[in-house]
């Protein structure tokens, strides 16, 4: 039986019905989506033996990684498809030179609301970084080139970020760093990095900004683009925001698009070799701060309704506990949990992580006042003299917390998955996983829908193992 919400209130229907109804159509995309997702967590919920079976595995000498039903390997130049009841091969990219390296990745897909002018700016796209700063946009379904945009001959970019909610990315070069000779001759260097950040659907370039000293300070250790602000962490510990947009209408000097002249580049086109892309917000005096915080690690997440805080204070007393703040007037939580270990602030306001003995799990909730967080529960029927757990995963679609428990045994323990209902922690079913789980090294795990994926490093190699729903379980 699977939940359904109508207008006598909850009662529950048929599997069967809920197929047969998504048969005729429904109303919209949104509600059939809903339907489908209830219909899965009801055939996924039902206690068989052996229903999720381990379908495949496959080693390698690099990192694995996985995102939305895809697996990459060899530095993402194989991909691997997880829709149907095995992984498929999707797509292998010819050898690249270590020049042309991919050195990070982006997927890129996301439901459009408008038409666009190219039709492969619809389509779901690999965001590729090279190590000559070149940024290839790539089909996510055959690794064809779709786009290129080559960044700068005068900067080493290297790494890519998510800028989600202004559907933004930004590319990060290294940090300029003086050399221990320059050091010793007391010569310093202005520049600390830059940013390069770029709209998608289409795929536009919005510019380049510089980081330097003589606007930020010295001390800067990292910079990010998130929720609409600069974020820049210090060596001192320290966490300072800057409204993004506010930068923007500043200190842009001119307005760019890819293929078309600048004045910049002395009327070169913008993102074609060998000139790339000039750097047009130009900071010049400080913007305001719009939040500072100290924290350990320079780690500080933002997020729920209304917006909190998480951090861990810069004090060796509150090492593994973190503070959950209102980030109206910093007002703590009032209920006592803020020095609970917890890892994780969503954008709907769940925070849940292990605690320091991998005993406990908690669930908060920052609730709609904003004054107080709460816990949703607190344990999740474990013995401790037993079992640790390990590790969690919130399916967000299934509305399920995926929670990965050891048996306690030294080295090559066995682990399970025990699936738990995100909104009271009642435990609904376990999956045993086949593959020894050894806690000395690092491991990950993803659940999707139908679909469990655990990649294990053990010494310099990788391994990834899926498991699948069965396609031939019975609806009951």
């Amino acid at each position: 039986m699977a939940p359904c919400r109508g207008s006598r209130g909850n009662r529950a229907v048929n599997t069967t019905e809920l197929l047969s109804r998504r048969s005729r159509g429904v109303e919209d995309a949104g509600t059939l989506m809903r339907h489908n997702m209830k219909v899965l967590r009801s055939i996924l919920l039902q206690v068989t033996e052996k229903d999720f079976i381990k379908v495949w595995s496959k080693t390698s000498k690099s990192s694995i990684m996985y995102e939305n039903g895809k697996i990459y390997f060899e530095n993402y130049q194989n991909c691997y498809s997880c829709v149907h009841s095995e992984p498929q091969v999707l797509y292998k990219l010819p050898k690249r030179s270590k020049v042309e390296k991919f050195e990070d990745a982006l997927l890129c897909q996301s439901p459009l609301d408008k038409t666009l002018a190219s039709p492969s700016d619809h389509k779901a796209s690999l965001l590729t970084l090279t190590a000559n700063n070149w940024l290839y946009r790539l089909s996510a379904v055959t690794g064809e080139e779709l786009q290129r945009v080559y960044l700068s001959s005068n900067q080493k970019f290297r790494y890519l970020g998510w800028e989600v909610s202004q559907e933004t990315f930004y590319v990060k070069s290294v940090q300029n760093k003086e050399t221990p000779l320059e050091r010793r001759a007391g010569i310093t260097h202005n520049t600390v990095m830059h940013l390069a950040i770029f709209h998608v659907f289409p795929l536009q370039i919005v510019g380049i900004v510089e980081i330097n000293k003589k606007v930020f300070g010295n001390g800067v250790t990292d910079v990010v683009l998130s929720q609409g602000v600069l974020a820049v962490s210090y060596s001192n510990k320290s966490v300072k925001l800057y409204s993004f947009e506010n930068i923007v209408q500043r200190y842009m000097t001119e307005k760019l698009k890819l293929g078309e002249q600048s004045s910049l580049l002395g009327d070169n086109k913008v993102g074609e070799a060998p000139f790339g892309i000039p750097v047009n917000i130009q900071i010049t005096d400080c913007p305001p701060v719009l939040f500072e915080v100290s924290c350990s690690n320079n780690g500080v997440q933002i997020g729920g309704y209304p917006w909190h805080y998480i951090y861990t204070p810069p004090h060796k007393t509150h090492k593994g506990t973190h503070h959950i703040c209102s980030l109206k007037d910093n007002t703590m939580a009032s209920n006592g949990i803020q020095n609970m270990s917890c890892s994780s602030l969503e954008s709907d306001g769940i925070f849940f992580h292990p605690d320091d003995s991998g005993r406990i799990i908690h669930i908060v909730t920052v609730t709609s006042s904003g004054r107080t967080v709460k816990r949703r529960f607190h344990q999740l029927d474990d013995d401790p003299d037993q079992e640790t757990f390990r590790m969690v995963e919130y399916e967000d679609e299934l509305d399920l917390l995926a929670v990965v428990v050891t048996n306690g045994e030294e080295g090559e323990g066995r682990a399970h998955i025990r699936l738990h209902d995100n909104q009271n922690g009642q435990l609904q079913r376990t999956i045993d996983l086949l593959e020894p789980w050894d806690e000395t090294y690092r491991h990950e795990l993803f659940f999707d829908k139908d679909t469990i994926v655990h990649i294990e490093q053990k010494n310099s190699s990788f391994c990834c193992h899926v498991y699948k729903l069965e396609a031939n379980k019975k609806i009951k």
